[in-house]
């Protein structure tokens, strides 16, 4: 009796393994992908950031340089954590040793500066009213689920890594990862990560399948090439009163900026 038990035990947490780590992810991958689609052909126009700069200045003027350099690290860091594997780093000359230091602070950092930042956003949003009165469905769904991840994330580093004893996610989440784009997914390596890890990788996922959908499109449009886009001169014509310079010839002011 007992035998049969833990076997129909086994059997309903291997379909639940199955169920969140390879049905889910897949799910909300092919979310992200179609609702890209979806969104280029039918919203091109709403295909932005809806700045409120004009609303509101001045915690955006510190809020949204901390979130978007905080994000730009975090992402950088799990590239680097979750698709690299770690015979490949240590190939290069970085021990486990270092790159577990390394990650551990340096990603501290980058997720402090992100939650200040994001903290600064919301509080934003939620004090300023004609901010508040401007937000859509669509920002009250992303901002919450932001916010759990980038928490959670944070908690987990926190708790495992900083004040704990240490964690090697690499052995077992990034495994997990990396086999869901080659098509020979492994719930099991995920299955064993600590609670907080396993949270952090759902919401992670749903935040994937959320993101055509939001705001968050606008980064697939960043004006990466405003930088080394020319300068356009401008000139403007002298005034008939000023139209002739000291020496009996017409002047003209010019100026140049970006595009």
């Amino acid at each position: 009796m007992n035998a049969s038990l833990s076997a129909v035990a086994a059997a309903s947490t291997s379909g639940a393994n199955l169920l969140l780590w390879v049905a889910v992810p897949y799910i909300c991958l092919a979310v992200f992908v179609v609702g890209h689609v979806w969104r280029y052909r039918q919203d091109q126009f709403g295909w932005t950031s809806r700045t409120s700069q004009l609303l509101e200045h001045r915690w955006l003027r510190w809020g949204s340089p901390l979130f978007h350099l905080g994000a730009f690290m975090v992402i950088a860091g799990h590239v680097v954590g979750l698709a690299v594997p770690d015979t490949w780093t240590e190939a290069v000359g970085i021990t486990e040793h270092t790159y577990h230091t390394t990650a551990v602070w340096a990603g501290s950092v980058a997720g402090v500066a992100m939650v200040t930042g994001l903290g600064m956003l919301c509080a934003r949003r939620l004090l300023t009213r004609s901010i508040r009165l401007g937000t859509d469905r669509s920002d009250k769904l992303l901002f919450p689920l932001l916010s759990a991840t980038v928490l959670l994330g944070i908690t987990a580093t926190a708790a495992h890594n900083v004040f704990g004893p240490g964690y090697d996610y690499r052995s077992t989440v990034s495994v997990w990862f990396r086999g869901l784009f080659v098509l020979q997914p492994q719930p099991e390596a995920i299955a064993g990560a600590p609670l907080l890890f396993q949270l952090h990788a759902l919401t992670a996922c749903l935040l994937f399948a959320a993101w055509p959908f939001t705001r968050l499109v606008h980064v697939w449009s960043a004006p990466v090439g405003y930088l080394a886009r020319p300068y356009l001169v401008y000139r403007r014509r002298a005034t008939p009163a000023s139209a002739q310079s000291a020496g009996g010839r017409p002047w003209s002011a010019s100026g140049s900026r970006r595009a």
